[in-house]
């Protein structure tokens, strides 16, 4: 089935009866060549990568759910590339030249909508640190803006300039950025990979690793045993326990990340927008809701749902930038499972374990990396050798000294 502008018309006008399943439910083979647990946004986009670019297709996705029951469908949507470190900034910018081509390559309404995100700076300080940020942007291809306070007023005349405690002096923007529907997202990679032969097994729980010398051999499921060539591990919040199975230790943290949503409203933010005095950032959706989230929680949990005193320091921001806020209602708030790294950026490598290979860490990047992810996973999985971009995602980097430190605050993952 390919949708096209004509095929909706058609089934408008013959009740909807030509519409078909996304993708097959299919039941699992004794074995595959690559095996990823984890249905989410990384995992399909890796699968359908090894399926349409390195033409591997006995392939499956296993995932204890259903699709997009992760975090895939708990995130705020934000795509960017607005990163300074040599280790990220070329990672995230083709992630953001994927995305800006995604809908032609899946034929699926992603959503896409590159409206822009602007940083909001409020000290000297600050500006100097965002304009070294823009520069290396500028000399990544990425672009950048930096936007004095007479042009953020006439962008964004809502917002409380003159508040005395975060007067707001300025904001760095890059306009390709905005947000993606991450239903759509994963809807499309799913699609897409299941056209090219992948089996996306849902409600299968992985539930231990069958290693023998040093070797991988399968997988143990809720649905029996599947031997695996490669097995590639791409599960965010739950990196920790999945890879306790095979008896390995990571150096991350696991936390609640929420995000909110407003009643819908007239439109009113025109992209992005991020304080710079606090950890707030909103966006307005296609319906009309205010979305907008900040820290994660500061207790380590699997659990998706957050605890109260984040939402109160998120709402406090968000009254700080535009108080106009507080006469909107929330409607509602959930909470995704993010895998904090101790430098606050991801890893994608090989393990020790010959066939067993990760894709985790993301912190608060995991949505917008997801094509990329998808992509330099696939190439490691599919050459044994880390893709251009990706190099500096290592997991020796820690005792090496290459820490990719993009905020500088340190080994403490819930700063980062």
């Amino acid at each position: 089935m390919t949708f096209s502008g004509f095929k909706v018309v058609k089934e408008a006008l013959t009740g909807y009866r030509g519409w078909g399943p996304l993708w097959r439910n299919p039941t699992p083979k004794p074995a595959y060549d690559v095996v990823i647990v984890g249905g989410g946004g990384h995992g399909l986009a890796t699968a359908y990568y090894l399926a349409k670019r390195y033409n591997l297709r006995n392939v499956a996705v296993l995932e204890k759910g259903w699709i997009g029951s992760g975090n895939a469908g708990r995130n705020t949507t934000i795509i960017r590339s607005n990163y300074l470190l040599p280790g990220n900034q070329p990672f995230y910018e083709l992630s953001m030249q994927l995305w800006e081509n995604l809908e032609q390559e899946t034929n699926f309404n992603s959503m896409v909508s590159q409206r822009g995100i602007i940083n909001l700076f409020h000290s000297d300080g600050q500006r100097d640190a965002y304009r070294r940020r823009g520069n290396a942007m500028m000399i990544s291809g990425a672009g950048a803006r930096l936007l004095g306070p007479g042009e953020l007023r006439e962008m964004v005349p809502f917002l409380n300039f003159d508040n005395a405690r975060f007067p707001i002096k300025g904001g760095l923007m890059q306009e390709r950025a905005g947000t993606a529907r991450h239903d759509g997202v994963v809807w499309g990679y799913a699609r897409g990979a299941d056209k090219l032969g992948v089996d996306i097994i849902q409600n299968c729980e992985v539930t231990g690793f069958r290693i023998e010398d040093g070797k991988m051999l399968g997988v143990e499921t809720s649905r029996g045993y599947i031997g695996a060539g490669k097995v590639g591990v791409s599960v965010a919040g739950s990196s920790g326990r999945v890879m306790a199975y095979a008896n390995r230790r990571l150096p991350i943290e696991s936390h609640a990340l929420q995000a909110f949503v407003s009643e819908g409203l007239k439109p009113v933010v025109p992209g992005v927008i991020t304080f710079g005095a606090g950890h707030f950032y909103i966006s307005q959706s296609d319906k009309g809701g205010l979305v907008f989230g900040g820290d994660i929680d500061g207790y380590n949990s699997y659990a998706q749902r957050g605890g109260l005193p984040v939402i109160e320091d998120v709402l406090e921001g968000g009254m700080a930038l535009m108080p106009m806020i507080g006469r909107a209602r929330l409607l509602r708030a959930w909470g995704g499972l993010v895998d904090m790294s101790m430098d606050g950026s991801p890893i994608i490598d090989r393990t020790d374990i010959d066939g067993l290979y990760f894709n985790g860490a993301w912190n608060y990047g995991g949505f917008k990396a997801t094509p990329a992810a998808g992509l330099t996973f696939a190439h490691l999985l599919a050459t044994d050798t880390p893709h251009d971009t990706a190099t500096a995602f290592r997991f020796d980097r820690f005792n090496r000294g290459y820490v990719i430190d993009e905020k500088g605050v340190g080994a403490q993952p819930n700063l980062h």
